[in-house]
């Protein structure tokens, strides 16, 4: 693929994905091993949507001192208050769990705040949830994810075989439960924002790998008598200047957000832009390569072509 007088990607790469599976694999079981050590040491950090409570963003024209807005907060009645400093110096998020306003009133929490941070301090948002109904948004964010993961499959498994829909399944699980254990590494605030980043990049990996497994049933007609390793080989090497200039395009868009955006979007610019490139090494080595360990989608037991004539076709 050529822009201008500038080669951006080889027009015919003849890359072994297929050899290098099982260090994919390999890769991809640490990555979810870590994910689940996270999550049982760490777990995730609810935020205000998820646990109850107050959030409020605070802005400063000198630098803030956590400790210092901490040890006010605590005299004020408000109980462990969480200060957390997030991109300038100037600048903090205030976290009162339910549980931390003590015998404060939810309504009346917010005006006790200004009152012992005193003069020079901007608010720039307020958020407060119930516990109710912080709990009801948790259980339904939890589902429209395990539902989006099992609806794609389902969609691949009419489109294509079982065969596909059981490897597409395991392939944005995979970078959904990935991405997590991000989140949950990281200590980024897990919310409703979180959520959905988690379904959008549930999307954009299924499109890739829908992509691969459009070009491998395409090239399962062409070319009947090839071994299913080689044919994969050849169809994701056929995709592979898309899905590379796909992802290459989405990460541009994103990673001046993730720089500079807010600490509300934050999280869910950080979670797609890991995401992203998760998915895409997902899509070219585990997805497609999880065939060759399911029940044989054609016989390849007749004489094979070879790989230089089948490129040539």
């Amino acid at each position: 693929m050529r822009f201008l007088p500038i080669r951006l990607l080889p027009d015919n790469t003849a890359f072994d994905f297929v050899r290098y599976r099982f260090a994919a694999y390999a890769f991809s079981l640490l990555l979810v091993v870590a994910t689940l050590g996270s999550l049982a040491i760490n777990g995730l950090n609810l935020g205000i949507d998820f646990k109850g409570g107050m959030l409020v963003e605070i802005q400063s024209v000198q630098p803030i001192d956590p400790g210092t807005l901490r040890s006010r907060l605590t005299e004020a009645g408000l109980g462990a208050a969480e200060v957390q400093q997030f991109g300038k110096p100037n600048e903090a998020l205030i976290r009162l769990d339910s549980d931390q306003l003590g015998t404060t009133e939810a309504k009346q929490a917010a005006p006790r705040i200004r009152a012992a941070l005193g003069e020079g301090y901007e608010f720039r948002r307020t958020e407060l949830v119930g516990p109710r109904v912080s709990a009801e948004l948790f259980r339904d964010g939890a589902l429209a994810t395990a539902l989006a993961v099992l609806g794609i499959a389902l969609y691949v498994w009419f489109r294509f075989e079982w065969q596909f829909g059981v490897a597409a399944m395991i392939a944005t699980a995979h970078d959904v439960v990935v991405t997590l254990g991000l989140l949950s590494i990281t200590g980024l605030e897990f919310n409703l924002t979180a959520i959905a980043a988690l379904l959008t990049l549930a999307g954009y990996s299924i499109n890739d790998t829908v992509v691969v497994f459009d070009r491998i049933r395409e090239t399962m007609r062409k070319h009947k008598k090839l071994p299913m390793a080689e044919l994969i080989n050849l169809s994701v090497n056929q995709t592979l200047s898309r899905t590379i200039l796909t992802s290459g395009t989405t990460l541009v868009a994103i990673l001046p957000l993730m720089f500079f955006a807010t600490s509300t979007l934050l999280n869910f610019t950080v979670a797609l832009v890991w995401g992203i490139l998760i998915g895409t090494f997902s899509s070219v080595f585990v997805a497609a390569a999880l065939l060759l360990h399911l029940p044989a989608i054609r016989s390849t037991e007749a004489e094979a072509e070879s790989p230089e004539k089948a490129v040539s076709q």
